[in-house]
């Protein structure tokens, strides 16, 4: 659970001022430029005013960049991949409407097109191992408190060459701890003996991750250190807790922290509603011959409504209606609501059709263009449900920080269909909170790709 946290701590001391964290804004711009300039002279083309403006474009769309928000090689490479996707359709979208696509050569485009995803992969690869040749001397850090959280970021610290810091040891009242000494150095001396030693070694960084309980001696402690030139980062405990979009804010001067708050928020929120509403759009005209051919299906093959609307929860914990096509010959919104099963005799035989491809989810395109749904978000769930699994499952709630959505990171990861079981949805609400800890417009574009595959597959749909 500290990870979180220790995430949040970065963002607003060390990350912000190290060199690689300056280079990791403009890598991923620099070296599509780059390699757009050596498909440029492979392909022997002269580099006019044209390719000038699309390597401007380019920089303008992909800065500034940032790491992955989930370490790993397979979600750097689904980062890389999506980001490279959102700016090649930004890109088509601009030469259509300008009408300029025709000036470029056909082989340079398709040469870097293929080429870029390939070139910033190599390069987020290559970095930690160039900046540890040339990187300056690291930082010293000092750790105050070899607890839990100190010795979570003292690994982090150690397994992140990018941030240029090395941990001397821990400073600790309790004595010497063995865990400690294996995360990073030992415990070098007690807390009275901080400050001399910071003095006396040149120490840059300290952090301290003592408990909150233990504030007079936090504060006594401040004082002294105030005769060094040491930064001083306080990482408070809260940060052990389960953080959905922290951050640290100021409220008329006072500074507060957000621990549980929606990733949508300024520009952010304004990017969110926009790209919602413009894919709604599209999809809703793209899909209107297929809708209005579904409507004419779902009256001729049962009798009732050709729309099903059911009450669920949405942003804040709001009730919305949300619109489907009528797939069952039931339509419930009651107190008690039982779930479509394998094989279920409420499904008409088109209904069946409809679920297997999601195509009785298309009327929620409507909810989105509404305001009420994203295309892309935790699923909502009926109300019955919802009142249920709130009381069974923790954090439960938070999942409603958000619009609901038409598809999202649990359903493209095999947990679409029912759920039968506790841990079943215990496993669907992990995804919805990781969504919401790690957001990115690239997320959602990949989710919609993947959607499609999930959907053409049929598993798990009933």
């Amino acid at each position: 659970m500290a990870a979180t946290g220790l995430e949040l701590q970065r963002n607003f001391s060390d990350r912000r001022v190290t060199p690689a964290a300056q280079i990791l804004t403009v890598l991923d711009p620099l070296v599509t430029i780059a390699t757009l300039l050596v498909c440029i002279a492979l392909f022997r083309v002269r580099f006019q005013g044209a390719y000038l403006i699309l390597a401007l474009l380019v920089f303008s769309l992909t800065f500034p960049g940032r790491a992955p928000a989930i370490p790993g090689m397979q979600a750097l490479a689904r980062e890389i991949a999506a980001s490279w996707c959102t700016t090649v359709v930004a890109l088509a979208a601009i030469a259509w409407a300008t009408r300029t696509l025709d000036i470029f050569d056909p082989g340079v485009l398709r040469a870097w097109l293929l080429a870029t995803p390939a070139a910033r992969f190599a390069a987020h690869l290559a970095l930690p191992l160039l900046l540890q040749r040339v990187h300056a001397a690291p930082r010293t850090a000092v750790i105050v408190g070899a607890c839990e959280l100190g010795r979570t970021l003292a690994e982090r610290l150690r397994h992140n060459p990018l941030l240029g810091i090395r941990v001397a040891g821990f400073f600790d009242d309790r004595g010497p701890d063995r865990t400690a000494k294996e995360a990073a150095g030992c415990t070098l001396g007690t807390l009275e003996q901080l400050a001399d030693y910071v003095k006396a070694e040149r120490v840059d960084l300290i952090y301290i991750t003592l408990p909150m309980a233990s504030q007079p001696r936090t504060v006594r402690l401040l004082d002294q250190l105030h005769d060094t030139t040491a930064s001083i980062h306080f990482v408070p405990d809260i940060f052990l807790f389960d953080l959905i979009q922290a951050r640290i804010d100021t409220l008329d001067g006072m500074p507060v922290v957000s621990v549980c708050d929606t990733p949508f928020r300024g520009v952010d929120g304004v990017v969110k509603r926009a790209s919602d509403f413009v894919l709604a759009l599209l999809l809703c005209a793209l899909a209107l011959p297929l809708m209005l051919a579904i409507a004419v299906g779902v009256k001729l093959s049962s009798a009732g409504p050709v729309f099903f609307r059911q009450r669920r929860y949405g942003l804040d914990g709001r009730e919305i209606i949300v619109y489907k096509f009528r797939s069952m010959t039931v339509t419930e919104d009651g107190g008690v609501i039982r779930q479509a099963t394998r094989c279920d005799g409420r499904v008409t035989r088109f209904g069946a059709f409809l679920r297997r491809y999601s195509l009785d989810e298309l009327p929620q395109l409507i909810n989105v263009l509404q305001g009420r749904m994203s295309v892309v978000g935790p699923r909502p769930h009926a109300v019955a449900h919802t009142e249920l699994y709130r009381k069974l499952i923790k954090g439960y709630m938070f999942r409603h920080k958000v619009r609901p959505g038409i598809t999202g990171l649990a359903q493209v990861r095999g947990l679409r269909g029912e759920t039968d079981t506790l841990e079943k949805m215990e496993r669907r609400i992990a995804c919805d909170l990781e969504y919401l800890r790690h957001w990115s417009l690239q997320l959602d574009l990949w989710i919609v790709l993947k959607t499609v595959l999930v959907v053409l597959d049929g598993r798990n749909a009933y």
